[in-house]
């Protein structure tokens, strides 16, 4: 089938049932998501795709081929072929009867088009006996839609198609593998006031059945099946308009004897027969007899040189007597061709039959079937040869501009699908530039920066900031090597990036094995406090989660929380940061560095936040914070009102077996900032602790080989009085390497400092793998 069918289909699907059913239907059929108007596909896609659809919506097959019907209908009115079916007939039986003859049409255009074909009887009660003939089984449903849509929006009528009958080998058309016998009856149509006026008469209950009858069999015998008038209802039913003209009534006239002779018809009808029940040929057309010479010996059986195409029946007076209203498409039988003509394609002929009665002979008036001048140049005929009058000239010329203008639609909407997929693809990759872009700054933020806007600084009144660092991770960085650091900072820094989203926080940075975030900022929010303590409470049943790479057992940080104002904004343009300003930043900060292993430590002012907000706290008293003199500080102990798995944001599946849904949680996030740090120790005030790795130092060992493969790139940052972050690098191979290995924490110290190990302050390091 063509594409424009499963483009229907698909229509139908994403219009009546959404985009998400179209697509389960799809993936469950393994079908492509769009397809070409003029790209020829598999029947198996369309039954597969029509198969599923019965299944996800739970209809039988056939309700859902016949609101297919109804539907395609519609879609090939939208796609242009209004005019051209409306005007197929003037009621229900000529619009049936002319079908044939449309796919004709369009077969020259769509040539791979195996179109299903209709033949229709009358019968005396005004209904009608529509036969459909088939390759594709199990489509038969299709066609009571389409029918029935047709026969309402064209002619105002309602019918009901049943099945009277139903063959799967076909004897009277070879090569079609079903044949289905529809009963076509009318049902009557009122409006909405008719109804409820005859409904509602007295006389309703006694007369409504024979009432129906009657206006039944009235208009389906004058609606579907016209009859011959009488001579006053013909002049009943003359319109005049202006000065006489006729619209309508036509009895028409014929000569005593036929003024044409033998000669000038078989010249102005070049390409016409005559044969008689025998099928010998009586008369042939001048044309014809040129590319068939047989056709000049008068007598002899047309089925010897010409063979049936369509419609698909037998050879025989019978069979094209049953199917005279079907245009009939004859083919050359090569073997009783002329030599010249045998390398040459076969001559195909289209046109109608007509019996006549007094001679009791079949006269077929044809004309060669050519769609393009390309196949009139391969039977080595010229435009001279068919008749001035016949249209076929025209229509070679003009499908073979049809046919030009297809292919550039084809070429064009291939174009298109390939733009459609390439911006499919585009989307993806901007939504993962996004994230990775919203992991770094606000999103609110990242859009401004995106627009070209200049981002200003804004002042938070209120906001609560957490620091977290590792407990000894100098004495594990010395004992570790760098992969094992990272794939345990790696494993730290997931669970609690997990918790961010949970609580609904926002992760300023890590340096090092520090974790920076705040509450209440960039969106203000009342309940800052109450999500940065159950943030805490988190990180500390996550820490217990994550190996220790020295001694196996769990790692234990620190945790500080002060609350107050500070200002934010953007820095840097080549690698902006959102990063936090004031006293507030450096309070938190020193409340993390004067804090206890594996316990969360408040300031006042966040004490007061969190003090009527069902949290559990204990006092700590008075303690001497460096740069800030003595100050009160209190820990915090649990949250009295929420589980540990409301905490940790498990999911209820997991509740049960107790596993924590964070090892299976997948980060869209990726932090790029491998440093290491400790925070207030031997330091002055830092009002901001943010560094890129993109600002190490790009002094490397000269003596490593740059040839080796496997490189770990090594970050030792170091805070020293009233200075910001300075950050210098090591490279080390780790394979392929005859390298002895150093001590790289007293290595680092020295290439930094050119002092020896002894004279350098502090240096932290931590790897990450390139």
């Amino acid at each position: 089938m063509y594409g424009f069918i499963n483009t229907c289909l698909k229509s139908l699907v994403v219009e009546k049932y959404g985009e998400e059913t179209w697509e389960r239907l799809r993936l469950q059929a393994g079908v492509q998501d769009s397809f070409l108007t003029f790209e020829v596909y598999k029947d198996e896609i369309t039954m597969q795709l029509i198969d599923k659809a019965c299944k996800i919506l739970g209809v039988p097959a056939d309700a859902v081929l016949r609101e297919f019907g109804e539907y395609f209908f519609e879609f090939c009115k939208r796609s242009g072929y209004d005019h051209m079916l409306r005007t197929l007939g003037g009621n229900l039986y000529e619009f049936i009867e002319n079908l044939d003859a449309l796919h004709s049409y369009l077969s020259l255009s769509y040539q791979e088009m195996n179109a299903p074909s209709f033949r229709v009887e009358k019968n005396e009660d005004g209904s009608m006996h529509l036969h459909y003939y088939s390759d594709r089984r199990g489509l038969c449903h299709i066609v009571p839609g389409i029918i029935g849509a047709a026969a309402l929006d064209f002619f105002n009528i309602e019918i009901s198609m049943e099945i009277v009958n139903q063959t799967e080998e076909e004897e009277e058309r070879t090569g079609k593998k079903e044949h289905i016998v529809f009963l076509v009856t009318q049902n009557p149509v009122f409006s909405y006031k008719e109804r409820n006026e005859f409904c509602s008469s007295p006389q309703y209950l006694a007369d409504s059945v024979k009432q129906i009858e009657n206006q039944l069999n009235k208009e389906v015998f004058y609606s579907v099946c016209p009859v011959k008038k009488s001579h006053w209802k013909t002049i009943r039913g003359i319109i005049t308009l202006g000065k006489g003209k006729l619209l309508r009534g036509f009895d028409p006239v014929y000569p005593k004897s036929l003024w044409i002779d033998t000669k000038t018809f078989c010249n102005g009808l070049p390409f016409h027969m005559v044969f008689d029940k025998e099928l010998r040929v009586k008369q042939a057309g001048v044309s014809i007899q040129k590319i068939v010479p047989g056709l000049q010996t008068m007598g002899i059986c047309l089925d010897h040189y010409f063979s049936i195409l369509h419609p698909e029946v037998p050879f025989t007076i019978s069979s094209i007597q049953k199917f005279i209203n079907s245009q009939f498409v004859f083919q050359t039988r090569r073997e009783m061709m002329p030599e010249s003509w045998k390398q040459r394609p076969m001559l195909e002929l289209r046109g109608q039959m007509i019996w006549m009665e007094s001679l009791q002979c079949m006269l077929y008036l044809c004309s060669p079937l050519l769609r393009t001048l390309h196949e009139l140049e391969e039977r080595q005929m010229h435009i001279a040869d068919i008749a001035p009058h016949d249209v076929t000239r025209d229509l070679i010329l003009l499908n073979q501009q049809r046919l030009a203008e297809m292919e550039l639609s084809n070429q064009l909407e291939r174009k298109k699908e390939e733009l459609r997929i390439l911006s499919k693809h585009l989307e993806e990759e901007k939504k993962k530039t996004e994230a990775l872009l919203y992991a770094m700054l606000p999103q609110h933020v990242a859009n401004q920066l995106k627009e070209g806007k200049r981002v200003e600084a804004g002042e938070f009144k209120e906001c609560t900031i957490l620091f977290s660092d590792v407990v000894t991770f100098t004495n594990i960085c010395a004992q570790c090597e760098p992969i094992q650091i990272v794939l345990m900072l790696n494993s730290m820094y997931l669970r609690f990036d997990r918790l961010t989203t949970v609580h609904d926080v926002y992760k300023v940075e890590t340096i090092g094995d520090a974790y920076m975030v705040v509450g209440g900022v960039p969106v203000p929010v009342p309940t800052h406090a109450e999500r940065v303590a159950n943030f805490a409470l988190g990180m500390i049943i996550a820490a217990k989660g994550v190996q220790n790479p020295v001694s196996g057992n769990p790692i234990q940080i620190r945790v500080g929380i002060h609350t107050g104002p500070v200002l934010a904004g953007v820095v840097g343009e080549k690698m902006p940061r959102y990063c936090l300003f004031g006293d507030t930043v450096n309070i938190a900060s020193r409340m993390e560095s004067h804090g206890v292993p594996s316990k969360i430590h408040l300031s006042s002012s966040a004490y007061q936040c969190l003090k009527y907000k069902n949290f559990e706290m204990t006092e700590r008293g008075e303690i001497e914070v460096k740069g800030k003199g003595k100050m009160h500080t209190y820990f915090l102990i649990r949250n009295k009102t929420a589980t540990e798995n409301e905490i940790m944001g498990r999911p209820v599946k997991d509740l049960d077996s107790g596993h924590e849904s964070v090892q299976s949680f997948q980060e869209g996030r990726a932090e790029t900032i491998p440093s290491c740090h400790q925070p207030g120790r031997e330091e002055d005030d830092i009002a901001v602790k943010s560094q890129s790795s993109s600002g190490s130092a790009n002094r490397t060992d000269n003596m490593l080989d740059s040839s080796s493969c496997g490189w770990t790139q090594l970050f030792m940052y170091t805070y020293f009085p009233r200075k910001a972050v300075i950050i210098c690098g090591y490279r080390e191979a780790l394979i392929n390497s005859s390298l002895r290995k150093r001590d790289l924490t007293g290595y680092a110290a020295w290439k930094f400092s050119g002092q020896s190990p002894a004279g350098a302050r502090r240096i932290y390091c931590h790897a990450s793998v390139l």
